[in-house]
């Protein structure tokens, strides 16, 4: 039982939300020791305590995604999770799970707070270790179509979302800075 998603669960992007994951990738996930030994009977409290102990986007990062998939805990929890700035790869995790399983205004809406983190993330990839950042995550987040080997549902830019009114105009900070505007006030 330990491999289904939770009873009750709703349909994500009109699929088992675990089904975002490709099934060879799941495949591997459902026979890797991690899964076996540290998944089973996990609650969005109990990932907590296994997600700040993650040294690297890779393996074990990928259980836990899998495991968020299945148990689908609340959005305030997923918001906490995401709060956490001391913990890093909780962030990058929650950050992944809101991008694969929010709407497009969601996503842009919680995400790209995000784009002002520069801690340092460690991304183990087939060639080995690569040093990336919070901010080059979430940046991929918004702009690839593939991340950390898993196929992203659609979402469309965010100028679109703009002209349709569902948005409103991106804070820039670089744009604040050259007006004269700071996060400070005007008082200097």
């Amino acid at each position: 039982m330990a491999n289904t998603t939770v009873t009750g669960a709703q349909a994500v992007h009109g699929q088992n939300p675990q089904y975002l994951v490709e099934t060879v990738i799941r495949n591997r996930i459902y026979e890797s020791g991690y899964w076996k030994e540290h998944c089973f009977a996990l609650t969005a409290e109990t990932l907590i305590d296994k997600a700040i102990t993650l040294k690297c986007i890779g393996g074990e990062f990928m259980c836990l995604l899998l495991k968020l998939l299945q148990i689908q805990p609340q959005k305030e929890i997923l918001i906490e999770y995401l709060q956490a700035d001391e913990f890093k790869y909780l962030r990058a995790l929650a950050a992944l799970y809101v991008r694969l399983v929010f709407r497009a205004v969601e996503v842009y809406e919680t995400l790209e707070p995000l784009l002002k983190d520069y801690k340092k993330l460690r991304l183990r990839n087939m060639a080995g270790y690569q040093l990336t950042y919070i901010d080059e995550f979430i940046y991929s987040l918004l702009t690839e179509q593939r991340v950390c080997d898993i196929i992203l549902p659609r979402l469309p830019k965010r100028s679109v979302l703009e002209e349709n009114g569902d948005i409103g105009p991106r804070k820039s900070r670089l744009l604040d800075a050259m007006e004269g505007r700071s996060d400070h006030g005007s008082d200097r």
